[in-house]
């Protein structure tokens, strides 16, 4: 029996408040409705995928479908003016006599692959599946005066989310019902309104958030930083076998690990450093040692800046030349690097890698100039990724926790070998990376990760 997905794309956006729908918003280098998409790409369950869409965007969803090549998607369908016919319509173009529907909103880009498969098992028992979660939250119930009537036990409360999913001939037969009912809240409520049968509540995931406001795109922009904790293993690394590496910072640290790794597995790796008379600072400088490497390779597939300082001190008690040469090494040799590779990774529709600290997310004292640059590298790999989109270059940033590196022993003298994260564990990780489809994420490494 087939199982099919159906992603309701097709909202205004009223709510939203904002002149483009929030299917087509772009988080983390990729719209929303992209990363909806991925979700049930991945899903080894789901076989078909169904899309339906804002009529007015319809050419503009069909564009992104085609950058992608997406492998199950069978459907592009204009949806109706409510919810509830948008449904309808994604179920109707079903024709198989026996299928399993899961329908989700395009709006909530965190479903896990979990929730997914306890969908899909429950099915072979229940007609229909809800997904909730617990409410942490008091629920009243008001009057038209505002005054409470009553306050339900709150154990006995959950908050809805999507995915809902069902029997074909089910959830066919509540819209066959509800042809001329206005009521509607959704698809479970049809199913449960008609006594077609048990709906079972499979649990969710309480970061399964609704992207409704504009406030929400920040928290979702957070929780693709936090989740990009899981690193990209998947990727076989023999695949950087004969790409060609420009590594900026390659003579030293993280820099020098990952080009004597991608050495190992027969990559084409040109290091430089300001040592080796290649300056992130001067931009003219960047700019010549990638056409050096071009004119001798005919191609670069992947430039990563590992360049960087690490000074302590109070602000006040430092001098302008030590701070601005912080900012100089750390951001704009980031920029630098960034605007002088593009014009060589849209032909190879390649990648750029930056790196992070873990006190990008919190300036620390004494560390304030570092702190602050190392934040600013990630909000400019973040609009890079959006930037470079549509020229299909791909924009990380790497977030090693503390690391055994020389910048780490000069700024912080000897430290218990067993407290640090190796080198190499970064190397790994930033290859895989320069190897994976994502852009715009924070990968962080951390010693214990597996």
């Amino acid at each position: 029996m087939k199982n099919y997905g159906i992603i309701l794309a097709s909202g205004s956006g009223t709510r939203y408040g904002d002149d483009l729908p929030k299917q087509f918003v772009k988080i983390a280098g990729k719209t929303i409705l992209e990363h909806t998409i991925e979700i049930f790409e991945k899903a080894q369950e789901i076989d078909e995928i169904i899309i339906v869409i804002t009529p007015e965007y319809y050419n503009f969803a069909q564009e992104i479908l085609l950058k992608n090549s997406y492998k199950k998607i069978t459907k592009l369908l204009n949806g109706g003016l409510t919810r509830k016919e948008s449904s309808s319509i994604g179920i109707n173009s079903i024709k198989d006599i026996k299928a399993n529907v899961i329908i989700h909103d395009c709006a909530r880009p965190f479903l896990t692959q979990e929730i997914i498969k306890n969908c899909i098992s429950a099915l072979d028992k229940y007609n229909a599946v809800d997904v909730a979660i617990p409410s942490a939250d008091t629920i009243i119930k008001v009057d038209e005066n505002n005054i409470i009537q009553s306050i339900p036990q709150r154990s006995k409360l959950k908050r809805g989310q999507t995915p809902q999913c069902f029997r074909l001939s089910t959830i066919k037969k509540a819209h066959e019902l509800s042809k001329n009912d206005t009521n509607f809240t959704d698809d479970c409520g049809l199913v449960l309104k008609y006594n077609l049968g048990e709906i079972y509540v499979v649990e969710g995931d309480i970061e399964n958030i609704k992207v409704t406001y504009p406030s929400d795109i920040f928290m979702a922009d957070r929780l693709f930083q936090i989740r990009s904790t899981i690193e990209p293993n998947e990727q076989n690394i023999e695949d950087i076998e004969d790409k060609v590496i420009v590594i900026f910072g390659g003579t030293s640290g993280i820099g020098l690990t990952t080009a004597n790794m991608a050495r190992e597995y027969g990559a084409k790796v040109f290091s430089t450093s300001k040592s080796t008379g290649c300056d992130v600072v001067n931009y003219n400088s960047v700019e010549n040692f990638l056409r050096d490497v071009y004119s001798k390779t005919k191609r670069i597939d992947f430039v990563i800046n590992s360049a960087g300082i690490l000074k302590m001190g109070k602000l006040a008690e430092r001098s302008i030349e030590n701070i601005q040469n912080d900012i100089m090494v750390n951001y704009i040799g980031a920029i630098n690097v960034a605007k002088a590779s593009i014009p060589y990774l849209k032909e190879t529709k390649g990648s750029l890698q930056l790196y992070a600290s873990s006190s990008y997310t919190r300036g620390r004292a004494l560390y304030s100039t570092y702190s602050s640059t190392k934040a600013g590298v990630v909000n400019l790999a973040q609009a890079l990724a959006q930037e470079l989109a549509d020229d299909e270059i791909k924009v990380n940033v790497i977030n090693p926790e503390r690391c055994a590196t020389p910048m780490r022993f000069n700024a912080f003298g000897k430290e218990p070998e067993e407290s640090l994260l190796q080198p190499e564990k970064v190397a790994l990780t930033s290859l895989k990376t320069l190897l994976s489809n994502l852009t715009g994420q924070v990968i962080d490494v951390r010693k214990d990760s597996k």
